[in-house]
C-alpha cells in the first residue's frame, strides 16, 4: 500500500504562525520529504483557526481528534489539507455500511507462492496504518456498524495496543501514528432526518476522543473567495457580483434550514457545482434547478423561489411554470 521508504519520523518542527498564520507560538512536528500517501496542496483551501488548531494539537502531541459539523463544510479536507502542510502520510476510511470489522482488522486469504496456493493472513487497515507513522483519519464516524466501532475503540487510547487474536500476535503503536474522524451527528443519531444510516454511539466511544471541534460554514467572503477560486472562470465584476448572490442564497437557505423552513440546504460544496454549472449552461436559474433545486420537496421549492428573489432580485419560476413557459 505504501512505500517502505517512507521516514520513520518526523525530522523538523514548523511554526503554526509562518505556515497557517495563526497566532501561536506552538511548532509541530513535520516531515522534510513527501510521500506519496501526502494529500496534495490546495492553495485556495480556508483553514478556520480554532480547528486548525485542535488538528495540529492531535499531530504535535498525539491527541484524537474528532472534527463535527454539517457536510459540505470541510471537515475531512481540513485534516487533510492540514496534513498536506505537515508532509504527514494521510489515510482516508469512509465509514459506510459496508466497512466490515475483517477490512478493518485483516483476514486470511489465498495467495500464490512458488506457484503454490497458501492461505496467508492479510492486515486491515488499522494494523497496517498502526505500525507506521500515518493519520488514520475515519470519515462519517457516526455510520459506523457496532462491531466496527468496538475494534476503533481498541486504539483510541494513546498508548493503548492492538491485539489481533487470529494472529497471537500484540502491535504497539508507532510513536507517530495519529487517529482523526469526522462526524455529521456526534454520536446522537440521525435526530433531524438529515443523516440517514448515522448511529448512535456510546458514551464511552465519544469520551475517548481527546479533542472534539466544531467546523460550520465560512463567512459570506471566504466562501465568495473559495468559490471565485475553484471557477476562475467568474473572477471579473460581473462574476463576482453573480457568486455573492448565490453565497448570499446559500445563507438564506441555511438558516431556512435551521429555522425548519427547508429539509435540505445548500453547501460550499453545492455553490461551487452551481457555479460550474453555469459556466456549462450558461443561464443561473437553470444551473440551480439542475444542481439545488431537483432535490428539494416540491412543496419547499417556493421557499426556494423566495430566497432566489431576495438574493437576485428577480424571480425564480417552479418547474412546473418553467415547463409551462417552454410549451407555449
Amino acid at each position: 500500500m505504501m512505500r517502505d521508504t517512507w521516514m520513520e519520523e518526523p525530522d523538523q518542527r514548523v511554526p503554526v504562525r509562518a505556515l497557517f498564520g495563526i497566532d501561536s507560538d506552538l511548532r509541530v512536528p513535520a516531515f522534510s520529504g513527501r510521500d506519496p500517501h501526502v494529500p496534495e496542496i490546495d492553495h485556495a483551501y480556508r483553514f478556520n483557526p480554532e480547528v486548525t488548531l485542535a488538528i495540529l494539537a492531535g499531530f504535535a502531541f498525539n491527541r484524537r481528534v474528532m472534527v463535527q459539523g454539517l457536510h459540505g463544510t470541510g471537515k475531512s479536507t481540513h485534516i487533510e489539507q492540514v496534513a498536506a502542510r505537515l508532509n504527514w502520510p494521510c489515510m482516508r476510511v469512509n465509514l459506510d455500511g459496508h466497512v466490515s470489522r475483517l477490512d478493518l482488522v485483516g483476514k486470511d486469504a489465498i495467495v500464490v507462492r512458488d506457484d503454490v496456493q497458501v492461505t496467508e493472513f492479510q492486515e486491515g487497515i488499522v494494523p497496517w496504518a498502526l505500525q507506521r507513522p500515518v493519520a488514520l483519519v475515519f470519515d462519517e464516524y457516526d455510520a459506523g456498524r457496532p462491531d466496527v466501532m468496538f475494534v476503533i475503540q481498541r486504539i483510541l487510547e494513546r498508548e493503548g495496543s492492538f491485539t489481533l487474536l487470529d494472529q497471537n500476535r500484540v502491535i504497539q503503536p508507532h510513536p507517530f501514528f495519529r487517529l482523526f474522524a469526522t462526524t455529521n451527528t456526534v454520536g446522537l443519531g440521525n435526530l433531524n432526518g438529515m443523516y440517514h444510516g448515522t448511529q448512535m454511539l456510546n458514551h464511552a466511544q465519544i469520551d475517548r476522543w481527546n479533542v472534539v471541534a466544531t467546523l460550520d460554514y465560512l463567512s459570506r467572503e471566504e466562501e465568495t473567495r473559495i468559490v471565485l477560486a475553484r471557477v476562475p472562470q467568474l473572477e471579473n465584476d460581473r462574476g463576482r457580483a453573480l457568486v455573492a448572490s448565490m453565497v448570499s442564497m446559500a445563507g438564506l437557505t441555511r438558516r431556512g434550514f435551521q429555522a425548519g423552513d427547508l429539509s435540505t440546504l445548500m453547501s460550499p460544496r453545492t455553490v461551487i457545482n452551481w457555479a460550474e454549472n453555469c459556466e456549462l449552461f450558461h443561464d443561473v436559474k437553470l444551473a440551480l434547478r439542475l444542481t439545488f433545486l431537483n432535490k428539494c420537496d416540491e412543496a419547499e421549492r417556493p421557499v426556494v423561489a423566495e430566497y432566489f428573489q431576495r438574493a437576485f432580485g428577480e424571480e425564480l419560476e417552479t418547474p412546473s411554470q418553467w415547463h409551462d413557459e417552454r410549451s407555449k
